[in-house]
């Protein structure tokens, strides 16, 4: 029996230099606003920093060294994550930054030699970046609803339609694009196919770049007008668009999840900072039973939802199948909107004005936690998945009450201990006889 919550030391070091990288290089370079600086910024502030972090051997660990990465379980990269979830520009130093992890992998696992030889390797270099683009403004995440079509006319797909939300479209040299290819297939869920289409193809027009909140946009609205791409443009196999993306969505939740016990542990060390720094007239805020109720119930909040994602991780390396882990993962990115949310909140309320201020980041946090909830599927749809997992352990019964009612579970106790009952009967009425 293994029941273990330490670390081995060797991968303690690498978790303690990544603290210390975060502190010293990656977290005041995140303060620049690097977008505003261009390319040109990206090679000599980010490209040196990248070089360190593939030095350090801890480069792309979510992929096998095959291509590139360490082959770090979910356990070891849940530990990671924590530290590189409390920036967003650590994902892109460390090589793990969404879209582009997931997209490269299922290039690696379903993509064929031409295409990874093209798209795999420029993209988990960091070289290029990619686009997901998946969920459409008619029907959101839902595939049943899909609209975009790809049609096979000779040696060519045509693909019509648009997309909501290709989250980096606009930076993209690829869109990994889901479409209806067998509309009038049987099981619904394997009408849909996906391709690689490079963003410059003809036809593809990004209308705009949608913001999440006040930032700046980045989440395309994509239309595609008779977008001609080559009949080997597809991705795996006709038909299996859901099956390839339940496969790239299952690792992303629980990375999300990952990196936001990372988002939600600096939100708790800012607000603990407030709480011992920030003067009344009557003392520190601190010493204030509503202050210390609420820096309380986030650490709980915290670690619990931390010891859950490690489970989840755990359980994943367990099994090695995603498939097998569907509630765990289901039940990870139900609760994480909501840690995420009321911690964020509360660091918020401690610094006053000052927290809703641009000046904090706690409004991008809060605003970040409806994201979380809406990211990757909504939480009612994980929920409902939780419910049907836990379900299937459960058999119904046709009596009239149920098998846990209590008279009969006293009957069935006394037809168990018969035996025992009628010696204790007759013991007592011995006693009482004499």
């Amino acid at each position: 029996m293994a029941w273990d919550f330490e670390t081995e030391p060797e991968f303690q070091e690498k978790l303690d230099w990544i603290e210390t990288f975060m502190k010293e290089e990656i977290e005041p370079l995140s303060n620049l606003g690097m977008a505003a600086y261009g390319p040109k910024a990206r090679e000599k502030l980010i490209r040196p920093l990248q070089q360190r972090v593939k030095d350090q051997g801890l480069w792309a660990c979510h992929l096998g060294p095959e291509l590139g990465g360490q082959g770090f379980g979910q356990v070891m990269l849940g530990l990671m994550n924590e530290k590189l979830g409390r920036n967003s520009l650590a994902p892109t130093i460390f090589g793990c930054q969404a879209p582009d992890t997931g997209n490269a992998e299922i290039i690696a696992h379903y993509g064929t030699e031409a295409q990874k030889d093209q798209w795999l390797k420029p993209l988990l270099n960091g070289d290029i970046r990619s686009a997901y683009s998946m969920s459409e403004p008619s029907g959101g995440s839902d595939p049943l609803t899909f609209r975009t079509s790809a049609v096979l006319e000779g040696d060519e797909w045509v693909i019509n339609g648009e997309k909501w939300f290709s989250t980096n479209a606009k930076w993209s040299t690829i869109l990994i694009v889901y479409a209806v290819t067998d509309p009038d297939a049987k099981d619904p869920y394997r009408r849909m196919s996906m391709f690689i289409v490079p963003t410059k193809t003809p036809g593809v027009n990004i209308l705009r770049s949608v913001g999440v909140g006040a930032d700046d946009g980045s989440e395309g609205y994509v239309q595609y007008e008779n977008v001609r791409v080559p009949k080997d443009a597809l991705l795996g196999p006709r038909g299996e668009a859901f099956v390839i993306g339940q496969t790239r969505l299952g690792g992303g939740r629980v990375h999300h999840a990952m990196r936001t016990v990372g988002a939600c542990a600096h939100a708790l060390d800012l607000m603990c900072q407030r709480a011992v720094s920030r003067q009344t007239r009557h003392g520190h805020i601190s010493d204030y039973q509503m202050v210390q109720e609420q820096i309380a119930d986030s650490w709980i909040q915290l670690a619990q939802f931390r010891l859950m994602v490690l489970h989840t991780a755990w359980l994943i390396d367990k099994y090695k199948d995603y498939n097998k882990v569907r509630k765990e993962i289901a039940a990870i990115k139900v609760a994480m909107p909501k840690v995420y949310h009321d911690i964020a909140s509360k660091a918020l309320h401690i610094h006053g004005a000052l927290g809703v201020s641009n000046e904090m980041p706690f409004m991008r946090m809060v605003t970040g936690s409806y994201v979380m909830g809406i990211a990757d599927g909504p939480t009612e749809v994980h929920k409902v998945t939780v419910a049907k997992q836990i379900l299937r352990d459960y058999a119904p019964t046709n009596d009239l009450f149920p098998s846990y009612h209590i008279p009969k579970l006293k009957e069935a106790a006394r037809e168990k201990y018969a035996d025992y009952l009628a010696e204790l009967a007759a013991d007592k009425a011995t006693v009482a006889a004499e």
